[in-house]
């Protein structure tokens, strides 16, 4: 199983507007996050010319804070220039994107990255990665 451990989810709700949550509590299907974390290593995944003439890149980082590391994917321009190694960010409305029974830390158009200056340091935990947890979606019965 690749040191992968196997976890079963139902989907969970959303977090409270503006709360900034540790890493260690996202979940699969959490919309809404804002997170504060920092910059671990950052490999581009995807770098393809568009028929157009525009390009699309994809740059997968580790990010994580004390509690600990999950896999962020940069999406866009403004994305990749902000998730540089070392670099403390603030996530605004991020969400959980899952590929392949992994998860993965995602801001779409209606979230926002800011390089965060000043503040407290943030000692990202590597040993607590939650981007190696493998998930499977059950149908449950007991949510209401």
């Amino acid at each position: 199983n690749g040191g992968r451990s196997t976890r079963f989810f139902a989907m969970v709700g959303n977090t409270t507007p503006g709360e900034v949550v540790p890493v260690d509590s996202l979940r699969p299907g959490t919309t809404g996050l804002n997170l504060v974390v920092k910059v671990l290593d950052a490999k581009e995944v995807m770098n393809k010319k568009r028929p157009d003439g525009s390009s699309v890149r994809i740059v997968e980082c580790t990010v994580g804070d004390a509690s600990g590391v999950i896999l962020f994917s940069a999406k866009n321009k403004q994305q990749v220039e902000t998730m540089k190694v070392g670099t403390t960010v603030r996530v605004h409305n991020g969400k959980i994107d899952m590929i392949r029974g992994t998860m993965r830390l995602a801001v779409d158009q209606w979230g926002l990255l800011k390089e965060e200056s000043g503040g407290e340091e943030v000692l990202p935990n590597r040993d607590n990665n939650l981007s190696l947890v493998e998930y499977e979606l059950v149908a449950s019965t007991d949510l209401f």
